[in-house]
């Protein structure tokens, strides 16, 4: 079953349907602290432990991890910012024996130190004496494991609330994530992420979940006993011209991997002989205008436009006429940038059917400002989407896959090694080339990006783009096998 990624809030109202059906707050209180102490047990050898608890209900879950911990044998000392202000707090709190410091300055790296000072509830920057602890640790290399989020990181966000915010090694949350455990500001701050089961329901309604195939592998297009090429799905793929033809063979070898059956690149006339010699599997066909395009295009099921295609009114006259043909597109690289004066004639060719690509700078380009205007990468990949009526991809590290229908998921599987030239074309030929076979545009763009990037990891320090098609056999055989 797919994950759902939470908001602050809901998280908050998970909490109340829990107490509402039954569970009182102490009982989920008592189950968050030992999955904390579960946790530490379980990563770090005992050592010597400062507890730092908040006011709240996230204090009160240090209080308990305190205790679980110290029944364990663990030297626990409990330090509070301020004394216990909610009832299931004061209820922990009354539970701990060993004492309450204040909060001290004195670090040492030898300590394990648990935050459970705020959480992901805050909204506001850190003050006074937690503040001043922050900027000290941040100077200093310590072991710290964050209950929920690290203090002054937003929930919703991931951003540091100020210039005090704690970082951590580990960070165990409860229930799912929640959005400041997903986006790469606040996974930074949270080094390795637990969720602990605590016993919540599910969330009626959700729309934003993790990718991963939970959400998308019970449609992936597996092929059926009795199928053939072109029951697999036909792609087509625009090269640019002679001297930039590499970046739609490679979109046109990772479609051909990803299971399309029968792959064509449509090239310019003066790249015919170059892509001849470099194709076996993928066949070509040349075009001259964008009324040959079109017309080579009629029995496609998908078209990729963009890689190394040319910016320029050449390549929008392109993308113009491929609209035109019913296939459903997948918009890249120079097909978005050649839009970058007119982003709403690019809207106005697509439907719910395609699927846009861009890296944060293309992004711009096409949705100027909203990048900067929105609190999150999430909401602008939404309305992206939403303003462009087709499923929208944002790269990054924390890739995002909106719908417009609001729909959305975040990768979490992203790797350092697919930040290499040409990566993101085989990603194009992923995504069309499942498209191609059936799978509906927004769960093809969750896959195609989860695939890459698995094939990205599995290969690691030396990739190159050129690595990544050969790679998709063995992730897919995998998940062909846990099906």
């Amino acid at each position: 079953m797919a994950r759902e990624i939470l908001t602050v809030a809901e998280m908050a109202a998970a909490d109340r349907a829990a107490v509402l059906r039954g569970t009182p707050t102490p009982v989920l209180m008592e189950r968050a602290g030992e999955a904390v102490a579960q946790a530490v047990r379980a990563r770090y050898a005992r050592r010597s432990v400062v507890i730092w608890c908040g006011p709240g209900d996230n204090g009160g879950d240090g209080y308990v991890a305190a205790r679980h911990l110290r029944r364990r044998g663990w030297q626990v000392v409990v330090e509070a910012a301020a004394p216990p202000a909610t009832d299931a707090a004061k209820w922990a709190a009354s539970r701990w024996k060993g004492g309450i410091q204040p909060l001290s300055q004195d670090l040492s790296p030898s300590t394990l130190y648990i935050d459970a000072l705020f959480g992901a509830g805050l909204s506001r920057p850190l003050e006074g004496d937690v503040a001043r602890l922050a900027k000290a640790c941040q100077a200093l290399a310590l072991t710290i494991v964050a209950v929920d989020t690290p203090s002054g990181v937003h929930g919703d966000t991931g951003r540091a609330l100020g210039d005090a915010a704690f970082g951590a090694e580990l960070t165990v949350t409860f229930h799912r994530r929640k959005r400041a455990h997903v986006l790469a500001e606040g996974r930074k701050a949270c080094g390795e992420i637990v969720v602990a089961d605590i016993g919540l329901w599910p969330i009626d309604g959700a729309d934003l979940f993790e990718n991963g195939p939970e959400l998308w592998g019970r449609r992936f297009p597996w092929p059926a006993f009795d199928a053939h090429k072109h029951s697999r799905g036909r792609l087509k793929v625009v090269s640019g011209e002679a001297w930039n033809t590499g970046a739609a063979r490679l979109s046109a070898r990772g479609a051909l991997r990803i299971g399309a059956g029968a792959v064509t690149v449509l090239s310019p006339p003066n790249a015919l002989a170059v892509n001849a010699a470099h194709l076996e599997a993928v066949m070509l066909a040349p075009f001259e205008s964008d009324a040959d395009l079109a017309t080579a295009a009629e029995q496609a099921d998908a078209v990729i436009i963009g890689p190394a295609a040319g910016v320029g009114e050449g390549t929008a006259r392109n993308l113009q006429a491929l609209a035109r043909t019913g296939a459903a597109l997948v918009v890249d690289a120079d097909a978005l940038t050649s839009f970058r004066h007119d982003p709403a004639a690019l809207f106005g060719c697509l439907d719910r059917d395609d699927v846009l690509t861009p890296h944060p700078g293309e992004f711009e380009r096409i949705f100027p400002g909203l990048l900067a205007r929105s609190p999150e990468r999430i909401a602008a990949a939404r309305e992206a989407a939403r303003l462009a009526g087709a499923v929208v991809l944002l790269k990054g590290p924390d890739t995002v896959i909106a719908a417009p229908d609001g729909r959305a998921a975040v990768s979490l599987n992203g790797t350092p090694w697919l930040a290499t030239a040409g990566s993101g074309d085989v990603l194009a030929g992923f995504i069309g080339g499942l498209i191609a076979q059936g799978m509906e545009s927004f769960e093809a763009a969750c896959a195609g990006a989860w695939i890459h990037a698995e094939c990205g990891a599995r290969h690691g320090p030396g990739l190159i783009a050129e690595d990544l098609p050969g790679l998709a056999p063995a992730v897919l055989a995998e998940l062909h096998a846990r099906r």
